[in-house]
C-alpha cells in the first residue's frame, strides 16, 4: 500500500500532514510513504529528515499521488477553479484523508466524488470518547487559543502581570474570551499564565465551571436561555436573536473596561456570530487589541479583516488566517497524529491491508464520498 503526501497548495498554508514520527508509523503499519519534495518546509521538517524517517521524496506532486493508494492533506485538494488543479494528479482509486471544510465548502466534495475518489473529511469526526485523539479540530485550536494570547501580548502596549517595581506598581492586564471551546479554554490557561485577569463567557452554561477552575471569571448574559444552547456533540447552537441582543447589552459594558479581548465562536457550517459590533470597538480604552479567530468564517468582530492586522478608534484588531499554522511545526505534529490514531483501526496487523468496517460510527461520520457520490448525510441533497 502507497501513501502519498503532496505540498499543500492553499495560500497561507503551512502544515504538513505528516511528520517524521508518523511516517515511522504509516511504515511500521505496512505502507510505502512518498512525501512531495518542500512539503515539510514551512513547518521546518526538511527533505532530509522525512526521508530519514523512512520516506521517499517525489520531485512533484503529480510523483507523490499518482499512484497512492492513501493521500494524506491537510486541506482538502483544489480542483481547477481554485487555481490549482491537484485532484486530477490523485489516482483515481485513492482514498484521501483531510480537513475539507466539509459543512462551509460542499462543492469541493462533489468535485472529488466527480473524480471518483473516496474522501474521509477529518473535521467531521464525531464527538466520541474513542474518536478523542483523532479529533483534529481540537488538537488545531488548542494551539490556535495558545497563539492568540501571545498575538495579543505582542501587540498590546502594556505587560500582561502585575508588576510592583522601585518605580511604582503595574496593574494586571484584563483578558477577556468570548466562546469557551478548546481555543477558549487554552486561552484562558495561556493568559492566567501570563498574569493576566480573565474573564470569560459563552452560551453553554456548562462551560462555567470549566473557566473557573482555569482561574477564570465567568460572564453570564441569560441563565434560562443559555439552558439548551448545546449540541449533543458538544458544540454551540446557533442562538435566537433576542440572545444575541441581551450579549451585546451585558458584553457592552464589560468591554469599555478590557485591554484584550479574543473571540472564538464558531458554529460549523455557519457565518461566525458578530459579538462585537463597531460601537463596542470604539468604546475599549486607547492600544486595546482585538483577537479574531472566526475571521475565515466572517469574522466575530466587525471590524476585523481576513489575514490582516488593522488599527481602528485606536484598538487593533488582529484577523490572522490559519492561526495553528503560525505554529505549523507543532500543528503538523499533531495533525499527523491525529490521521496516524484514525488510520491505526482500519489495518490489519496481520496482513499489513486496510480493512474498513464502513458500519463503524467514526467511518460513518468522516465520510464524505464513495463510489463518484457524496455520501454523508449532512452534505446530501435537501439536506
Amino acid at each position: 500500500m502507497k501513501v502519498g503526501v503532496p505540498k499543500e497548495r492553499r495560500e497561507g498554508e503551512s502544515r504538513v500532514a505528516v511528520s517524521p514520527a508518523t511516517i515511522k508509523k504509516l511504515i511500521e503499519l505496512g505502507f510505502d510513504v512518498t512525501v512531495e519534495t518542500g512539503a515539510g518546509e514551512d513547518a521546518s521538517f526538511s527533505d532530509d529528515v522525512f526521508s530519514g524517517a523512512g520516506a521517499t521524496i517525489a520531485d512533484s506532486a503529480a510523483a507523490a499521488v499518482g499512484d497512492a493508494d492513501l493521500v494524506l492533506k491537510v486541506r482538502a485538494p483544489m480542483s481547477a477553479a481554485n487555481g490549482a488543479d491537484e485532484i486530477s494528479q490523485i489516482n483515481p482509486k485513492a482514498m484521501v484523508v483531510a480537513h475539507m471544510s466539509a459543512l462551509s465548502e460542499p462543492g469541493a466534495i462533489e468535485t472529488m466524488a466527480a473524480a471518483g475518489l473516496t474522501g474521509f473529511a477529518m473535521d467531521l469526526m464525531p464527538r466520541i470518547t474513542r474518536a478523542q485523539s483523532m479529533d483534529v479540530l481540537s488538537s488545531q485550536s488548542n494551539l490556535a487559543g495558545y497563539k492568540s494570547v501571545l498575538d495579543a501580548a505582542g501587540e498590546l502596549g502594556r505587560a500582561f502581570p502585575m508588576m510592583m517595581t522601585a518605580a511604582g506598581t503595574i496593574a494586571p492586564a484584563k483578558v477577556f474570551i468570548m466562546g469557551v471551546g478548546v481555543a477558549g479554554l487554552q486561552a484562558i490557561a495561556t493568559a492566567k499564565r501570563l498574569g493576566a485577569v480573565v474573564t470569560a463567557t459563552d452560551v453553554r452554561p456548562a462551560t462555567k465551571e470549566q473557566v473557573e477552575s482555569l482561574g477564570g471569571k465567568f460572564l453570564e448574559v441569560d441563565a434560562e436561555m443559555e439552558k439548551d444552547a448545546q449540541t449533543k456533540g458538544g458544540y454551540a447552537k446557533e442562538m435566537p436573536p433576542e440572545y444575541f441582543e441581551k450579549q451585546k447589552q451585558v458584553v457592552a459594558e464589560h468591554i469599555k473596561k478590557q485591554d484584550v479581548v479574543i473571540t472564538t465562536a464558531l458554529i460549523p457550517g455557519r457565518p461566525a456570530p458578530v459579538l462585537i459590533n463597531d460601537d463596542m470597538v470604539a468604546s475599549m480604552p486607547d492600544g486595546a487589541v482585538i483577537v479574531d479567530l472566526a475571521t475565515e468564517a466572517g469574522g466575530n468582530c466587525t471590524l476585523s479583516e481576513p489575514g490582516k492586522v488593522v488599527k481602528k478608534s485606536g484598538v487593533t484588531i488582529i484577523g490572522h488566517a490559519n492561526m495553528p499554522g503560525r505554529l505549523a511545526e507543532d500543528a503538523s505534529s499533531l495533525y499527523a497524529k491525529n490521521l496516524i490514531n484514525f488510520l491505526t483501526p482500519l489495518v490489519d496487523a496481520e496482513t499489513k491491508q486496510m480493512t474498513i468496517d464502513w458500519e463503524d460510527e467514526i467511518i460513518q461520520g468522516t465520510l464524505v464520498c464513495k463510489d463518484g457520490s457524496v455520501v454523508h448525510p449532512a452534505l446530501s441533497k435537501g439536506d
